[in-house]
């Protein structure tokens, strides 16, 4: 199929369930398409809609009641025709936020259509396409993309209270019920079962790891953490909490190699792993002496720290060492009245004035709403001929504030439950995917978060590590999408096998 091409549909079949009116009610639109990928065509069907979700009533005795109606959930599957179930994995995606629907897996990197967009600095204009996704991960295993509620088209139904869902402990028992619920009715309890989840969406995937298991007994061959943060302390910039500061550095150190701040004699590859250990060595040491680091001392991590990210000396000391975030991407190229983005701190934007100590926008996060929003838009209309007159709701904030209450008092924090789950479940893969240039998600945020799981010994060959040379959604990154595609068609066939 061609970049131009929008009319991939082949038949169109439209099914409602038949409930009462007073109910609320499944709508599903399914749909037959093609896609030809490395010479192989591949025939597949595609449903499209929205299926409720309820809750078991008991009353006052404890006995069963009937079931509550309580949300509505969109979704979005592909199945490859004429494959045997058993034998065929299935993939559950979704994005983060908290507040985001789905739809940056779904037509940046997994699904059968990807939005052409260009990348940074190269950045194609409105009005925007689609094209075949010759990366598809269809060609290894069948997918479900799914929108919490009050994302996408996802709602609560007439009476319901949409905050209910707005927290990680109902917005895990959410996603995990409507996960128990598809699989049942797609008769897929004993295919391989696998959880892909994006930024919010891997906090959401260590949580429905244990959720599943413990309330459902559905056991996942592998979990795939696209840009992970399981422990929000490796994050969190409140003063006195130094921890965070360790783990941008790399990442403030690969933006300014990128953005030619440190020349281009050395490598990538060299002057991460010079900022890595002196991340974790003489910079994490200083921070930790706090008042007690001498100021010769103080003056020496000023000067590497300056060398490392191509800062001043001067705006390091003025920062006591600790440079935020957005005064690194306002500060940066400042000399071009320009800033990094945050979510790929590749791409530039222009504030108002070159003299603000912060940004006015994300550029990265610019550079791919539009593009997504649209094709998203287009493509379920037109192409899943599914129709909603509700606005697809992609990070409005109707989900916010967002309810953290079970972790009051201390760190947002799900690596261990995670690490419960693989000891329970010792077939459970793990892979983590992270990209150079993410200040969202730092990759070595990561790997602290990973390198303090836990896990027993045993089990940390269950783990794979990927890193690619773009941000947050390293696919939009051409030869990132294309290495990603390998090692995730990879990782799935590994963990099929347990």
């Amino acid at each position: 199929m061609s970049e131009n091409s929008d009319q991939p549909a082949l038949e169109v079949e439209i099914k409602r369930t038949e409930k009462p009116e007073a109910k609320p009610r499944d709508e599903i639109s399914v749909t037959r398409h093609s896609i030809t990928v490395n010479g192989q065509t591949l025939n597949y069907t595609a449903t499209a809609g929205t299926m409720v979700l309820a809750e078991e009533k008991h009353n006052k005795d404890g006995e069963f009641d009937g079931n509550l109606e309580r949300a509505r959930i969109f979704f979005v599957a592909y199945a490859l025709d004429d494959q045997h179930p058993e034998e065929r994995p299935v993939t559950f995606a979704y994005n983060g936020g908290p507040g985001s629907p789905s739809l940056w897996l779904h037509l940046g990197l997994l699904g059968p259509r990807r939005v052409v967009m260009g990348d940074a600095g190269q950045l194609t204009g409105p009005p925007y396409q689609l094209t075949d996704n010759e990366f598809t991960l269809l060609t290894h295993t069948d997918l479900v993309f799914i929108d919490p509620v009050s994302t996408g088209y996802s709602r609560v139904v007439e009476g319901e209270n949409p905050s209910d869902y707005h927290g990680f402990k109902k917005d895990v028992e959410s996603v995990g019920d409507f996960i128990r619920l598809w699989t049942a009715r797609a008769g897929r309890w004993l295919s391989p079962k696998f959880l892909i989840g994006e930024s919010y969406g891997t906090l959401r995937s260590a949580g429905l790891s244990g959720y599943l298991q413990e309330r459902h007994g559905l056991f996942l061959n592998g979990l795939m953490l696209i840009s992970a943060i399981l422990d929000y302390a490796t994050v969190d910039t409140t003063p006195g909490h130094d921890l965070a500061y360790v783990t941008h550095l790399p990442t403030q150190v690969a933006t300014a190699w990128y953005h030619g701040k440190l020349g281009k004699q050395r490598s990538l590859e060299t002057v991460l792993r010079e900022a890595e250990a002196f991340a974790d060595n003489e910079y994490a040491s200083a921070l930790h002496l706090g008042a007690r680091l001498t100021p010769s001392a103080r003056r020496q991590i000023a000067q590497q720290y300056a060398q490392m990210t191509g800062l001043s000396e001067n705006f390091v000391l003025q920062n006591d060492l600790r440079v935020p975030l957005s005064r690194f991407c306002k500060e940066l190229l400042r000399d071009q009245e320009l800033t990094v983005g945050r979510l790929d701190s590749r791409f530039t934007g222009i504030d108002r004035d070159a003299g603000g100590s912060s940004t006015d926008y994300d550029p990265s996060y610019s550079a791919i709403l539009g593009p997504y929003t649209a094709t998203l838009n287009h493509y379920v209309r037109q192409e899943l001929h599914f129709e909603s007159d509700l606005a697809y709701e992609v990070l409005s904030g109707r989900t916010q504030p967002w309810s953290f209450k079970d972790f009051e008092n201390r760190h947002v924090r799900v690596s261990d439950t995670l690490r419960s789950a693989m000891h329970q479940n010792p077939h459970l893969k793990v892979m983590v995917a992270a990209g150079y240039y993410d200040f969202a998600t730092p990759y070595w945020a990561m790997r602290h978060t990973f390198d303090h799981l836990q896990l027993n010994q045993q089990l940390r060959g269950n783990i794979r590590e990927a890193y690619y040379e773009a941000g947050h959604m390293m696919y939009v990154h051409l030869p990132s999408l294309a290495q990603q595609h390998r090692d995730l068609s990879e990782f799935i066939q590994w963990a099929s096998k347990a």
